[in-house]
């Protein structure tokens, strides 16, 4: 049996007759940017969120530097980031001129860890940048009540996490503002590269909409020192597409995750892997199930040689990366990331997954630790 981590054919196959469409729409119109396609996805993904505005940029990067920008930060500043995660986050913080205060993850959740944020303040913090890794939230009370003591920005992190809820409230509507990626892996996924920002702060929104289009709003009128980061009506047109599909894709992912958290609970018992946790408070969409093991290594290659993909997120801390190595970081400054980044295995999950594929993957994984 070939089990691909992710295979993007299946999407198309099942939305072929509305992706078609959509593509022949924004041909016709002959219109390819800041158009008709742009404007109904931000009012609709916006709905979609809980919030009353949503501005699409070009990624999920620019969107959470986009934000940074418009709220002056820059150099001399500080921003608190997690210590696991994709190294975009880090780089938003970089971009502006700022410096990314890498914070340890919570351990069982692998997201920032609240516990630990108070002790990184300083008077050069100007925001906290949570991540929502592997499709489930951060604790966002406790961040942003920690944030709302010092007069803290809050910009979540929410590539990962498309319909995830942290006690009934979306992601993307959590913070001050959300950074969000549409890349194709994602949830909802484009067939490009492209994002979104997400906010209720109708000031903000209106600044971010020149910012994208080289801090103009009307054409050779630039007011600010903005980027060229802007949605196209094409991504839009097929994003309108698969929003409607969105929380019914989010719930075929459910009972699969429920399969492995059943099937693989003996080896969890045992000491051998960790499985994923889930606060009551968290309603997760299972964008990645990570496990974590010390022989992940020796896992990996079985899994593949059963025709079994998987994936390591991440398998470099971002303090450890060769683009960070003149910041002072070395190895042991966050044990909890290089830990992580040594032990997670991401195994296949996504609305096109069987049930018959997942059963496979714990039947291999069992035989791999029996052996």
């Amino acid at each position: 049996m070939k089990i691909p981590i992710l295979d993007l054919k299946p999407a198309y196959d099942e939305l072929r007759t509305e992706l078609d469409a959509a593509y022949r729409r924004v041909m016709d119109s002959g219109w390819l940017l800041l158009g008709k396609e742009l404007e109904s996805f931000e009012a609709e993904y916006a709905a979609s969120v809980g919030v009353a505005h949503c501005i699409g940029v070009a990624n999920g990067l620019e969107a959470m530097q986009l934000v940074l920008m418009a709220r002056g930060v820059g150099p001399g500043d500080e921003v608190i980031v997690p210590s696991h995660g994709y190294i975009a986050t880090w780089l938003a913080v970089t971009h502006v001129g700022a410096r990314p205060i890498p914070c340890e993850p919570d351990p069982l959740t692998y997201n920032l860890d609240p516990a630990r944020l108070t002790a990184l303040i300083t008077p050069r913090t100007r925001a906290i940048l949570p991540i929502h890794l592997y499709g489930q939230t951060a604790d966002m009370e406790a961040i942003n009540a920690i944030a709302a003591r010092h007069g803290l920005f809050v910009l979540e992190d929410a590539a990962q996490s498309h319909g995830a809820r942290s006690h009934g409230t979306q992601a993307g509507a959590l913070g001050h503002a959300a950074g969000v990626s549409f890349y194709p892996s994602k949830n909802l996924g484009a067939l490009a590269d492209a994002g979104a920002i997400t906010t209720n702060d109708a000031t903000l929104a209106d600044q971010l909409r020149h910012l994208r289009n080289y801090g103009s709003k009307v054409r050779y009128h630039n007011d600010y020192l903005g980027l060229n980061s802007r949605l196209s009506e094409l991504q839009a047109a097929f994003l309108r597409a698969k929003l409607p599909h969105l929380a019914a894709w989010n719930a075929r992912r459910t009972p699969l995750a429920a399969r492995y958290l059943d099937q693989l609970a003996p080896l969890a018992a045992a000491g051998v892997i960790t499985l994923p946790f889930v606060p009551a408070w968290a309603e997760p969409v299972w964008h990645l199930f990570v496990i974590r093991t010390a022989r992940r290594d020796a896992l990996q290659a079985h899994l593949g040689a059963q025709g079994i993909g998987t994936g390591i997120h991440y398998p470099i801390p971002p303090h450890l990366s060769h683009a960070y190595r003149d910041a002072g970081w070395k190895r042991g400054d966050f044990p909890l990331a290089e830990r992580f980044a040594d032990e997670v295995l991401s195994l296949p999950i996504g609305p096109h997954h069987t049930a018959a594929q997942i059963d496979f993957v714990c039947a291999t994984i069992k035989d791999f630790f029996r052996a």
